[in-house]
């Protein structure tokens, strides 16, 4: 983290060598197999900043995947009988596989 001086004395720090290796730490993309269906997900704190705006909530895990995913994998899942039971698996299992402790996916969006 480098701090730089600007004119009139305002000090700007830069995130970019901590945002870097806060990226760098991420566990590896998990392939998941359900139903006869295998996908791959990045871990979840790799995903676009502009998933969070088109959730409905911090279990919005279809809108989500819809991001994560592409419409005909999540097409494919939709065919294959998945239940909201079958989902919420899947958010959990991604969840616990991408590092977030329990109960921090909805603290940090909620705020």
């Amino acid at each position: 983290m480098t701090a730089t001086k600007k004119p009139a004395g305002r000090e700007v720090v830069s995130l970019d060598t901590l945002a870097k290796q806060k990226r760098d730490a991420l566990p590896e993309p998990v392939t998941f197999e359900l139903h006869g269906v295998e996908f791959t997900l990045a871990p979840f704190n790799s995903l676009p900043m502009d998933v969070q705006e088109r959730m409905r909530g911090p279990e919005d895990y279809l809108s989500i995947l819809r991001t994560a995913l592409t419409e005909a994998k999540v097409k494919e899942m939709i065919d294959a009988g998945y239940t909201l039971l079958d989902l919420n698996l899947v958010a959990e299992e991604w969840i616990r596989r991408s590092g977030i402790e329990p109960g921090e996916l909805g603290a940090s969006s909620a705020s």
